[in-house]
């Protein structure tokens, strides 16, 4: 007779010998410390960053004003992630128009806090997460990464990988659990990106999940879905941007997230069967929100926008769902698409981004045309932020 096989031990095994694996490819891509950090710019990115010319640039290396950058092969002038930071506030400091080079929040302006949720996994949720928010920093927003999905994969692509660097806690759960909750600036890591911090996420926010349903029947405790929002201001006046992931699922971590939130951004792959599945969602989010405002909870949002993700421009099937959603949505449907990319599942190979990972990595029509996207993607949403601003 067969013997059969445990599963649970079976499960263990392999996600042991998998975590090792990892934590070995995370070794061999950042030696010595397994550490992340971020390359060098060239003057050609950094103007188009700062919307100026290179050659103005290079007036000021010349002149001795702002930092000096490196000299790399062939004469390439290379700026580190902290010289854009001092140029932005160089060039900010003689702008006619205040927030040229410093676009972030000024006086009266609130935190905005962006959650980016999808109900089915593969939208592209935590890579448009993950782009947007190294975007922003990269043009100058103060910047708080959230990832409040359990799986962690933005965590991952930055380098943290959660049972080994995560071992006694660290993620959000610790600052908005019921019992002695931590204070948010416990778990706030700084990033290998200037302008950048991040909450990490692990298995431990099943937790709030788990913990939540027993709180609501013994009525102790304060209202679930206020839990974020209370956290976030401990540290709102440090940052101009929140930028939620979600976990793919509508729990009670993804609903205070919500309560939270002054701007809501889906991810949608145009196929048939994940806009079917997105209907099911925005039905449940409707109901258990309506749930949530009826006991105080906030839902008033600056806006909310769905984007096209993963999208193939020649692909009948998904122009035609795209078209169907522009006819439904209007402009809750962002301009731009994401483009799938080659560029994009590549760099993730390595844990990094294309706002990252070397351009020579790829050919350079295919790089661009990945870049394009994004960029144009997030420029919109960052036009939206500063709409919500009331500029």
């Amino acid at each position: 007779m067969k013997q059969q096989t445990r599963i649970d031990r079976l499960v263990g095994e392999h996600a042991s010998k998998l975590s090792e694996r990892l934590l070995a490819h995370r070794a061999q891509l950042f030696p010595p410390d397994a550490s992340k950090q971020l390359r060098r710019f060239t003057s050609g990115e950094v103007a188009e960053l700062l919307g100026v010319k290179d050659a103005y640039l290079r007036k000021l290396s010349l002149e001795g004003r702002g930092p000096q950058p490196e000299t790399g092969a062939g004469g390439r002038r290379l700026y580190t992630p902290e010289d854009i930071v001092a140029l932005r506030h160089l060039l900010e400091s003689g702008a006619k128009t205040p927030g040229t080079y410093l676009p972030g929040r000024r006086e009266g302006d609130h935190l905005q806090v962006i959650t980016v949720i999808n109900f089915k996994g593969g939208s592209g949720k935590t890579t448009t997460a993950a782009h947007l928010a190294q975007k922003c920093a990269l043009d100058g927003y103060r910047v708080l990464a959230i990832d409040l999905d359990p799986q962690a994969s933005l965590s991952a692509l930055h380098g943290f990988q959660p049972e080994f660097d995560l071992l006694d806690g660290g993620t959000l759960y610790d600052a908005i659990r019921y019992e002695d909750p931590v204070p948010l600036r416990d778990v706030i890591r700084k990033t290998y990106f200037t302008n950048l911090d991040l909450i990490p996420g692990n298995l431990d926010l099943m937790e709030f999940e788990h913990e939540t349903p027993r709180m609501l029947v013994a009525r102790s405790g304060n209202l679930f879905f206020t839990r974020i929002s209370e956290k976030l201001a401990e540290v709102e006046a440090e940052y101009d941007l929140v930028i939620v992931d979600c976990p793919p699922q509508l729990g009670f971590l993804t609903m205070s997230a919500l309560s939270a939130a002054t701007a809501v951004l889906v991810t949608v792959h145009p196929q048939m069967l994940d806009v079917m599945s997105m209907c099911q969602f925005l039905l449940m989010t409707s109901n258990l929100l309506g749930v949530v405002a009826d006991a105080g909870g906030n839902m008033e949002y600056d806006w909310l926008r769905y984007v096209i993700t993963r999208y193939e421009p020649g692909d009948g099937p998904q122009n035609q769902m795209v078209s169907f959603m522009r006819s439904l949505f209007g402009e809750h449907v962002l301009n731009h698409p994401v483009l799938k990319s080659t560029a994009i599942s590549d760099a993730g190979i390595t844990k990094q981004t294309l706002y990252e990972v070397e351009k020579s990595a790829f050919t350079r029509s295919t790089y661009d045309r990945a870049i394009e996207s994004l960029n144009a993607v997030n420029g919109e949403i960052e036009a939206l932020i500063q709409s919500a601003w009331g500029r």
